[in-house]
């Protein structure tokens, strides 16, 4: 195991190699650097593999080249010389300085090792140039030191029991293969730090919508600011850019949201808190020793105020209660039967309709949802058909399937209907037409039969009846039950 401080691997009781998640394991001296740096590294890296990979197999064949091309020119040379008219013993006397060929040396080999040569150019003799001599082998190839010389020696035929033994010197080519392994590296360094420097400017630019977004987040964190951020590009990051301002939207459609519910909620229970305050504070006023008291129809009658207007916020509470819900997921448990959450919620409202007649007109479906809050909705309908209703009126109530997958539960009364300019707002929290001022109710009724609606995948809307009164429309997922 390694000593080395800086550099440590994560290792779990299964190996070294994964984790018991199944990860692998990290470098964690790379954790210090920035995501350019580690970039640039990686570039770095892979470029130095690379040049590694390429100065290797350049510098092998290029020697190979080398190498192959000076055999192929001594080989002819010597069997050019072995095959020619002048006697090889006389060939092997003359010094290769008057050949023209001072890094050449030439002897001529007997089967018995002895040999002709010049004198001071007696090039490398061994065993396979004496098998060649012997008629063992066809011609021999081979490098060989001598006296601290390199040379590369071949030898051919010539003759009978003789091969022309000829060695050039390789220093020359040595020296060619030095200075390529020199500049090789040099080269292949001058890259690795190119291939560095290019990565971390990619990253630089490349990460340029990343640093927008971490500026954003901050900026979010620090101010609450949730403006989005410019966008350039089709790529993953600018993707990336565009659903964090999605995201930025939702938030700030939610802050906004939350907003508008506390303003409005304030504004709802200021009215009966003020006019609670102002009832309790007379009945305090007449507790009092010495005040003047107050008639027992009077008193009566506070106390009855007192208590319609507990009941008031109570109603109010519950449901801003209900609509704080809003993002909350539908956890669905079991399948509804919707006609008898109808059953049920008619049977509420007849009992505090007065003498408002409900005609319902049902049929048999089944969804998966909250049976609970959807008699909630169904049941805020029909409060909200028999308010608006005059007395002995009818609301007509009907179930009707609009295809294999979805039933509309519509709700018409005879009351005055609805303005134009109103019907697309009356679901919305705390909204109350111009005509509806002076009626009871927190205004957050039709708000919650949207919430339950769009909860189980639904939609609500609202027209005029052909009654002449408000024609209010919820659709629900779901099927006809199989027989």
């Amino acid at each position: 195991m390694s000593n080395d401080p800086t550099v440590r691997i994560r290792r779990s009781a299964t190996g070294p190699s994964r984790r018991p998640d199944g990860s692998t394991p990290r470098i964690e001296v790379l954790d210090q650097f920035s995501l350019r740096a580690r970039i640039g590294i990686l570039a770095a890296l892979v470029a130095a593999v690379a040049v590694v990979l390429v100065s290797v197999a350049a510098f092998v064949t290029v020697r190979v080249n080398i190498l192959q091309t000076l055999d192929t020119s001594l080989l002819e040379r010597a069997t050019a010389a072995a095959q020619s008219a002048v006697d090889p013993r006389e060939l092997a006397r003359i010094p290769p300085q008057l050949l023209g060929a001072g890094d050449i040396r030439i002897a001529l080999l007997q089967a018995n090792g002895s040999g002709i040569t010049s004198e001071g150019s007696k090039p490398p003799l061994g065993d396979p140039e004496l098998a060649v001599a012997r008629g063992d082998e066809p011609s021999s190839v081979r490098s060989a030191d001598l006296d601290g010389e390199s040379f590369r020696v071949v030898a051919v035929p010539a003759g009978q029991a003789q091969a022309l033994v000829i060695a050039q010197h390789l220093e020359p080519t040595q020296e060619v293969l030095t200075k390529l392994g020199v500049a090789l590296p040099i080269v292949g360094g001058i890259g690795v730090l190119l291939a560095a420097f290019a990565g971390v400017a990619v990253a630089r630019a490349g990460l340029r919508p990343v640093d927008r977004l971490t500026a954003a987040t901050e900026r979010v964190a620090a101010t609450g600011d949730l403006q989005p951020i410019p966008v350039d590009g089709t790529d993953e990051l600018a993707r990336l850019t565009r659903s964090f301002n999605d995201m930025l939207g939702g938030l700030a459609a939610s802050q906004e949201q939350q907003r508008r519910l506390v303003a409005d909620a304030g504004h709802e229970l200021r009215t009966p808190l003020t006019s609670m305050r102002t009832n309790l504070e007379l009945l305090a006023a007449a507790s009092k020793p010495g005040a003047p008291t107050l008639p027992d129809g009077d008193r009566a009658e506070i106390l009855e105020d007192v208590q319609a207007q507990v009941a008031e916020l109570s109603n109010l509470v519950g449901d801003l209660v209900e609509l704080a819900r809003d993002d909350a997921p539908l956890v669905v448990h079991e399948p509804v039967e919707l006609t008898d959450v109808l059953l049920r919620a008619l049977g509420r409202a007849r009992r505090r309709a007065g003498d408002v007649v409900f005609a319902p007109s049902l049929v048999p479906w089944t969804l998966f949802g909250d049976a609970t809050a959807l008699e909630r909705a169904v049941l805020n309908l029909l409060d909200n058909a028999a308010k608006w209703s005059p007395a002995g009126g009818t609301v007509r109530v009907q179930m009707r399937q609009l295809d294999e997958w979805s039933v509309v539960i519509e709700v018409a009364d005879s009351g005055p209907g609805i303005n134009e300019q109103d019907l697309p707002h009356v679901f919305d929290r705390f909204y109350r037409a111009d005509t509806s001022r002076a009626m009871p109710g927190s205004g957050l009724g039709l708000a919650i039969v949207r919430q339950v609606a769009v909860r189980h995948g639904g939609a609500v809307w609202a027209g005029r009846a052909p009654e002449g009164g408000a024609h209010l429309v919820m659709r629900l997922p779901g099927r006809a039950p199989r027989h």
